[in-house]
């Protein structure tokens, strides 16, 4: 353990091809945080969509993760690393740039099209840069190495809230209407009205991509360093490892467990709190609690990378994934505003067990990581679907956050969060056994 401290997580000569590679871990939690929002913001500026369609957002975004992490991976395969960053900040920065026409004609389906080609861009580029992270440097520090990358991911999401707060939702003249006051707008009202809307949801997407093609610039001339392993196996050999990885495979399981906690965690601590506002006549501000929350996420991230400097990757997942448990169950079962703080502290534990899975799984790899990546990468997919079950949960007993009370005093938006403790609980375990697994101390 004396000698794993004295080695560099990063060596000098890696260093800008490290921070590069590190902003892009920025661009894409920029566009998941700028993006969530948007659902509430379609519902209002387009009020004829229903619930359903508005949450397309969500299913587009996430949709595209899971459509492209394959053909990433099959495309890095056949050329390297620095060719995938590029074609996915190209697809990122059309994406972006489609919020243009999609805005000029008003239609929906056009933004829809424009957030699912930048989820493709996305998947290129975290199928791309985890793996190259692990790889630019010695293969003992390459979990610590992604931990630290990851670390700038909730920086561009607490950006990408702020935007979307202050630049998207706070300047929304619809927003200025009651639902009955805006329908009965006159026709010509509404198309003003309409129109300045999607333009203002339109210019963050527009700037973003023009931030991503400078990026993109940079990145063309950087000296992006060839990895260790240069010789390809075929892809059936690739896929024939990879399913004979038992630790592979769980790991896939657990990347979806995380991602799909966090996505509950985030999504549901809005009706969390607008039941303790109904049953305890209190008015709290849901947002200023997921921000606080992001920013424990943040500070996780920190700390745990520090931590590992000390204490093995498997063994610092498996006590985050069991504290997140605890936590969890600590929102199910407290009253009031210790049962809320519980669930703000979940994002704490969670905050390095993306990039931990991630190392974790992908560990003493050779080229079968590149395939590899991609199933880790798809398993995002997870925080498309888990959230709905939770919301089956939520509605047992009607639409209600509160028709079903367990044990007399539990309500049902409450007892909801059982599924991300079940899926913490799953994180730390796959830490746990990992660390016997791997034989480590």
């Amino acid at each position: 353990m004396t000698n794993k401290t004295k080695i560099p997580i990063v060596s000098k000569d890696l260093l800008f091809p490290f921070i590069i590679i590190t902003s892009l871990f920025a661009l894409w939690g920029i566009a998941n945080d700028l993006t969530n929002p948007m659902v509430s913001a379609f519902k209002k500026v387009m009020p004829e969509l229903s619930n359903i369609q508005a949450s397309l957002v969500q299913f587009a975004f996430y949709f595209g993760y899971f459509f492209m992490a394959l053909p990433a991976a099959l495309f890095i395969r056949k050329f390297s690393y620095k060719s995938g960053i590029l074609l996915g900040l190209s697809l990122y920065a059309i994406g972006a740039f489609l919020f243009y026409p999609a805005a000029k004609y008003e239609e929906y389906n056009y933004f829809l099209v424009s957030l699912w080609v930048i989820t493709c861009g996305l998947a290129f580029l975290e199928t791309t840069a985890n793996p190259l992270v692990l790889a630019l440097g010695d293969k003992r520090t390459a979990t610590q190495r992604l931990n630290l990358a990851q670390a700038f991911n909730p920086v561009g999401s607490l950006t990408g809230m702020i935007i979307a707060q202050v630049f998207v939702l706070g300047a929304l003249r619809s927003d200025d209407y009651t639902a009955e006051a805006y329908t009965a707008l006159s026709s010509t009202e509404l198309a003003t009205v309409r129109e300045n809307d999607l333009g203002v949801i339109s210019i963050p997407y527009l700037s973003l991509g023009v931030l991503v093609l400078i990026i993109m610039v940079v990145i063309f001339f950087t000296k992006i360093p060839k990895t260790p392993v240069e010789d390809k196996m075929s892809l059936s050999d690739s896929f024939s490892k990879l399913f004979q990885n038992k630790s592979y495979l769980m790991g896939v399981l657990a990347q979806a467990a995380c991602v799909g906690s966090q996505i509950m965690c985030w999504t549901y601590i809005f009706q969390y709190v607008d039941n303790l506002n109904a049953s305890t006549g209190w008015n709290l501000t849901a947002t200023n609690y997921n921000v606080a929350a992001m920013i424990l996420f943040l500070s996780g991230r920190w700390i745990g990378t520090a931590l590992m400097k000390k204490v093995n990757p498997p063994k610092v997942l498996g006590i985050f994934g069991m504290g997140g448990a605890i936590a969890s169950i600590g929102a199910i079962v407290l009253p009031g505003m210790m049962g809320l703080l519980s669930l703000v502290a979940i994002s704490i534990f969670m905050s390095i067990m993306f990039p931990t899975i991630y190392g974790i799984a992908l560990k003493d790899m050779g080229d079968e990581a590149k395939i590899g990546s991609a199933g880790l990468v798809m398993a995002i997919v997870g925080g498309a679907f888990m959230p709905i079950i939770q919301a089956a949960i939520l509605d047992l007993g009607g639409d209600g956050f509160n028709d079903l009370n367990l044990l007399g005093y539990i309500p049902e938006v409450n007892m909801s969060f059982i599924l991300p403790a079940l899926c913490l609980a799953f994180v730390g375990y796959y830490g746990f056994s990992s660390l016997k697994r791997m034989k480590v101390e």
